[in-house]
């Protein structure tokens, strides 16, 4: 087939493609710096210390952030029984990348005085997590 062929750059695309469970939360209602905090806590750690981690964490992204490492988890267990081979022990799972890049930002607008208006803007992030066994 030619180089350029629709076929080839798919086969080519499967080929470098990331097969580490994973999760990702789109259009989180939270400013990547506020969830960068969180994620920097969690980062390289094994998934038990982490869900300790962000149990026992009184920041808002905690939570989200839990929920998302919960959803992972439950994704490697899949993939870990369809092909247990590959990955023998689900249980030494760890966070090998967690990151959150920016989403889009709603705009507002506050009143201020002398008829003026300011503008309010509510930041959103996709945030990913991604497992890797030991």
């Amino acid at each position: 087939m030619a180089k350029g062929h629709r076929s080839q750059i798919k086969r080519e695309r499967n080929a470098q493609k990331d097969v580490r469970p994973s999760a990702k939360l789109s259009y989180a209602r939270i400013s990547v710096q506020k969830a960068c905090f969180v994620l920097d806590a969690i980062r390289g750690k094994d998934v038990n210390t982490a869900l300790a981690i962000l149990e026992y964490n009184p920041r808002y992204a905690s939570g989200v952030i839990k929920k998302l490492l919960e959803s992972a988890i439950a994704n490697a267990e899949y993939k870990y029984s369809q092909d247990p081979t590959k990955y023998p022990n689900p249980d030494n799972l760890y966070i090998a990348e967690c990151f959150a890049n920016k989403g889009p930002t709603m705009k507002r607008v506050r009143p201020r005085a002398q008829g003026r208006a300011y503008r309010i803007e509510k930041r959103m992030s996709h945030i990913t997590v991604v497992l890797d066994a030991k």
